[in-house]
């Protein structure tokens, strides 16, 4: 019997096929004993579809019971998408971490605050830096991306060369950090590239994304023109942009106060790491109140409708300390995720209420994308020349406008890869060899669990068609003793006619129990069954919908 052949194969447990929940895996070896790196460790962010859920990570199963086989987790940039979940996941795979000194600044800061949050076994790498984890040769190549110290991932292996790309885009001006580095994508170009794992975000979209010095004249123009107090909301970690608010503040004779923890936070770890020097101060919320309208500039959490962030209890008019009055202008130095477009609108309809002046990007260069559009890939397929593309970090949509880049570049190979399909990269053809099991957890409260068992989908049942809890009482004959106790949840209180749902439901309940032949009244479930059926189905001919229905069967 011959000895199993290596090989090289790509799993992507999240990310592939949506945005968010970034998650890869490289196995080398042979199959049954392959050793494993994983490549970023996301979440993602729950919409209405999950109610009370507070983050999405991936479902790790797979390679939690290979967790010997994994040799560590390299984080290409601290984007929560990208290494988010690390304080959930990682404890159930106790494997070193490899980050930039600003994802590990800002990990043990997020940590500080986490609770009960894990001490992970920490590896910091330069940017530009080689280093080795098991038997994968990896390099660390600076790109331009919207935080500092973003990086594309080489992996040099016997069966070839794997460009990671991670999340960047071609930007030479990017305020604050290095540049991307395209003489070494030249150079690694030169050496031979196996296959190319690229970032899909923008690829539907031409041209390329706007630098973010563009974006810093713009933030400057407005604040220079503004006449009131100015806020601007951004992503908390998107240190270039803070820097731009606080030149644009400078210039214009403001000081810069911070409203919101998470900025804050990325203060803190920035400044101590050389990216805000030269700056003046900045001012916490308190001194908001005892400064002139003209004045103030405040970098402001919240850009993604969050309803407990800055920029809501602002527009509500609930903050402490800071508000806004008539005149004064917001800058939404962000896009809005999607899903999220509801939320972000109740906020711009209430500040706009409030007479506040909006400024978005569709009114001025106040925001760009850290993701390259089509030309930006175009030409990083033209410097590095793979033999294969693999465009991952993307909806369908952006998985495929990417793969018909790639193809027009003249890449021989192009695989669409998808969240839990093996792709081996070599030897031979790249193909889809096998599908392990995927899929998501959701983080609700303090826990981790499987939607199936986390209670979402009832929950989401409830927030539809609401809940009913009956309690059927039996004496030892097996007669009705006394009405049924009917618990209505979320339910309307009368029918089209007027009707009350609670005796609609008592009455229904009553009939059920009747119609059941005294002696089988002893299997309780069957009379609990019955129960559950008739007082759904009298809600349904009622309402047209059916609520979840709990029914206790007692003996008194």
């Amino acid at each position: 019997m011959s000895e199993p052949k290596d090989d090289l194969v790509f799993l992507p447990l999240g990310g592939v096929g949506e945005i968010g929940m970034n998650l890869g895996l490289y196995g080398m070896g042979p199959a049954h004993r392959r050793k494993w790196l994983m490549v970023d460790c996301g979440v993602s962010f729950a919409g209405p579809d999950l109610p009370g859920i507070d983050l999405i990570t991936p479902d790790i199963a797979f390679i939690e019971q290979r967790r010997e086989d994994l040799v560590g987790i390299v984080i290409t940039h601290a984007h929560e998408d990208h290494f988010g979940a690390l304080y959930d996941l990682w404890p159930r795979l106790g494997v070193p971490v490899y980050m930039t000194p600003f994802a590990a600044a800002l990990h043990d800061a997020k940590r500080a605050m986490e609770r009960n949050a894990p001490k992970i076994e920490t590896q910091v790498v330069q940017q530009g830096q080689h280093f080795s984890v098991g038997p994968f040769d990896l390099e660390f190549v600076p790109v331009s991306h919207s935080l500092p110290e973003p990086n594309s991932l080489v992996l040099r292996t016997p069966f070839g060369t794997v460009l990671h790309t991670g999340d960047w885009k071609i930007d030479m001006h990017p305020v604050v950090g290095k540049p991307i580095d395209l003489p070494r994508f030249e150079e690694i170009g030169a050496e031979g590239v196996l296959a190319m794992v690229c970032d899909s975000t923008n690829a539907p979209r031409e041209g390329t994304s706007p630098s973010e010095g563009d974006v810093a004249e713009g933030i400057a123009d407005v604040v220079a023109k503004a006449k009131g107090r100015v806020a601007v909301t951004i992503f908390a970690s998107n240190v270039a942009r803070i820097r731009s608010v606080a030149e644009a503040a400078r210039a214009a004779d403001r000081e810069v106060i911070i409203v919101g923890r998470a900025i804050r936070r990325a203060v803190d770890v920035a400044s101590e790491l050389g990216y805000l020097d030269d700056l003046p101060p900045f001012r916490d919320e308190e001194a908001y109140g005892y400064l002139p309208p003209d004045k103030v500039v405040a970098l402001v959490t919240g850009s993604q409708g969050e309803s407990r962030a800055a920029l809501a209890k602002l527009a509500f008019d609930e903050h402490r300390n800071v508000t806004l009055s008539r005149g004064d202008t917001v800058v939404f130095s962000s896009r809005t995720i999607p899903g999220n477009e509801k939320a972000v609108g109740a906020i711009k309809n209430a500040l706009v209420d409030r007479g506040v002046k909006l400024v978005t990007d569709a009114d001025a260069l106040v925001h760009t994308s850290g993701h390259p559009r089509a030309d930006e890939i175009r030409r990083l397929y033209g410097i590095v020349k793979p033999k294969t593309a693999v465009p991952v970090h993307g909806e369908s949509v952006h998985l495929a406008a990417h793969a018909d880049i790639a193809r027009k570049c003249g890449v021989p190979k192009v695989v669409t890869a998808r969240n839990g399909k093996v792709l081996r990269l070599a030897p031979g053809e790249p193909e889809i060899i096998d599908t392990v099991p995927s899929g998501i957890l959701v983080k609700d409260g303090y826990l981790l669990k499987s939607p199936e068992v986390s209670g979402v989908q009832e929950r989401r049942r409830v927030s539809f068609a609401g809940a009913m809890s009956i309690v059927v009482l039996l004496d030892e004959t097996s007669e009705i003793a006394g009405e049924p106790i009917v618990t209505l949840f979320g339910l309307p209180e009368s029918d089209a006619g007027g009707e009350l749902f609670q005796e609609l439901i008592e009455n229904a309940v009553e009939g059920a129990v009747v119609s059941i032949p005294r002696l089988r009244r002893r299997d309780e479930s069957l009379v609990a069954e019955a129960v559950r059926r008739a007082a759904r189905a009298k809600v349904n001919e009622r309402w047209g919908k059916k609520p979840l229905c709990d029914v206790v069967v007692a003996r008194v």
